[in-house]
C-alpha cells in the first residue's frame, strides 16, 4: 500500500466541519424511525426497545466503523456500490446498491407518507398536498448537494434538539405523565422492534460522503460517526419513553407526534409536529444526497454535478416513493420495518467482506483503523444477530411469527 492523495472520480469533494459531519449521522438518523417508535413498542414495552437501542446500537457503529476504514484505504472518492464491486465484486455491488435503494425508498417513503399526515393535521390541506409541500424544500437542498446538506444539517438538526427538549421535559412534567405506563415489558413481540431499531440507525450509505467531506482531516472521521451515533441513540429512547409515559400505550398514533401533541395541548402539537418536520427533512436530505450519489456511483455516471444527470438521479429519488407512499401498499411503519430488516442484511455482512479485502488489495494505509472492533468473534455475531431478524421478519409476513403491531 501507498500514501497519497485521493484521485478524481465522478464524485464532488466538499469539506466538512466535524460539527457537519456529526449531524449529517444525527440528521440520516432522526427521521421517519424516531416518530415510529413509540408505535413500535406499544406491544412490547420501553425497557426492550432500550436494549435493543444498545445491541443495534452497538453493531451498527461497528458496521459504519468498517466501511469508513474501508473508505480510507481507497484512493478514488466512491459511494457505497463502488466500494463493493472493488472489494466483493459485482454480485456485492448490485446488492449494496439494492439495500441502499430499499432503505432510501423506505425512508422517503415514510417521509413522504408522515410529512403528508402532519401538514394536514397542521394546516388543513390533503395529505398529499402536503407531502408536495414538504418535497419542495427537501429536493432543493438535495440538489445543491453535500456541502449544503451538512450545513443545513448541523442548523436543523440542533434547532430540532433545542425542540426536543422542550417537549420531552414537558412530557414528563405533564400532571397526566405515568412513566409505568411505557416500563413493562412482553417479550412475544420484542424481535421486530430489534428491526426497527436497525432502521433507525442505518446510516452506512452516510459514512463515503463524510469521509469525502473530512478527507482533509481524516482523524474525525471516526469520532465524528461515533457522536453522531450516540446522539442518536439518546433521542431514540427518550421519545418514546416521553410518548408512551405520556399517552399511554393504547393511544399512540403510527406517527407519534400526532398524538403526543394533542396530549399536551396546542402549543405541543405544533412544537412536536415541527420537530417531526425538521426530523424528516434532515433525514431526506442525508437519505436523498447519498442515494443520488449512489445513483451516479453505480451507473458510471460522468458527474455527479452534469445538469441532466442530477435530474435523471432526483426524479429517480422523488418519484418511486411518492408514488408508493400514495399506492396504499406500505404503512408508514411497514416501510420502516421492512427497509430495517433487509437493509441491516446486507449491510452487516458485506462492509466485513469489504474491510477484509480491503486490508488485503486496498490503495492507502489510513491514518486509522478500526482495532479490536474488527476482531472476527464480533463480526460472526453481528452477522448471525442481522440475518436471525431478517428470518423473522420473513415468518412474521406469512403470519408464522407475532408481528409488533
Amino acid at each position: 500500500m501507498s500514501t497519497g492523495e485521493k484521485v478524481q472520480s465522478a464524485l464532488e469533494v466538499h469539506k466538512l466541519t466535524f460539527w457537519e459531519a456529526a449531524m449529517i449521522i444525527v440528521g440520516a438518523n432522526i427521521g421517519s424511525g424516531i416518530l415510529g417508535l413509540a408505535y413500535s413498542i406499544r406491544k412490547s414495552g420501553w425497557p426492550i426497545l432500550m436494549i435493543w437501542l444498545l445491541i443495534a446500537g452497538f453493531f451498527t457503529t461497528i458496521s459504519m466503523l468498517y466501511v469508513a476504514e474501508t473508505t480510507l484505504r481507497t484512493k478514488k472518492p466512491m459511494q457505497l456500490p463502488g466500494l463493493a464491486k472493488r472489494y466483493v465484486g459485482e454480485v456485492g455491488s448490485w446488492l449494496v446498491f439494492i439495500s441502499v435503494a430499499a432503505n432510501a425508498i423506505g425512508c422517503l417513503i415514510a417521509y413522504t407518507n408522515g410529512s403528508g399526515r402532519i401538514l394536514s393535521e397542521l394546516i388543513g390541506v390533503s395529505t398529499q398536498i402536503g407531502s408536495i409541500l414538504f418535497a419542495v424544500p427537501a429536493v432543493l437542498v438535495v440538489w445543491l448537494g453535500l456541502k449544503v446538506t451538512g450545513i443545513a444539517e448541523k442548523f436543523i438538526s440542533f434547532g430540532m434538539i433545542i425542540l426536543l427538549a422542550i417537549i420531552i421535559v414537558a412530557s414528563f412534567l405533564a400532571p397526566q405523565a405515568n412513566i409505568s405506563q411505557a416500563l413493562f415489558t412482553n417479550w412475544t413481540y420484542a424481535v421486530p422492534v430489534f428491526n426497527v431499531a436497525i432502521f433507525c440507525y442505518i446510516a452506512q450509505y452516510a459514512v463515503p460522503e463524510l469521509a469525502r467531506g473530512l478527507s482533509h482531516d481524516e482523524k474525525k472521521l471516526a469520532p465524528a460517526i461515533s457522536t453522531g451515533m450516540f446522539i442518536t441513540m439518546i433521542l431514540l429512547a427518550l421519545v418514546p419513553l416521553a410518548v408512551v409515559s405520556l399517552t399511554g400505550p393504547e393511544k399512540v398514533s403510527q406517527v407519534a407526534t400526532i398524538a403526543w401533541g394533542k396530549a399536551l395541548g396546542q402549543w405541543a402539537f405544533f412544537t412536536a409536529n415541527i420537530f417531526a418536520l425538521c426530523a424528516m427533512m434532515t433525514s431526506y436530505w442525508a437519505v436523498g444526497e447519498s442515494f443520488l450519489t449512489s445513483i451516479v456511483d453505480k451507473f458510471h455516471f460522468k458527474s455527479e454535478r452534469d445538469t441532466k444527470t442530477r435530474l435523471l438521479c432526483i426524479c429517480c429519488v422523488v418519484i418511486p416513493p411518492f408514488f408508493l407512499a400514495y399506492s396504499g401498499l406500505v404503512s408508514f411503519v411497514d416501510a420502516i420495518y421492512l427497509a430495517g430488516t433487509f437493509g441491516g442484511v446486507i449491510m452487516s455482512v458485506l462492509p466485513v467482506l469489504m474491510l477484509r479485502n480491503a486490508r488485503k488489495n486496498g490503495d492507502v494505509e489510513p491514518s486509522w483503523t478500526c482495532g479490536w472492533i474488527a476482531n472476527s468473534w464480533i463480526q460472526v455475531i453481528m452477522i448471525i444477530l442481522f440475518c436471525a431478524a431478517a428470518v423473522y421478519a420473513i415468518l412474521s409476513l406469512f403470519s408464522l411469527l407475532p408481528a409488533a403491531w
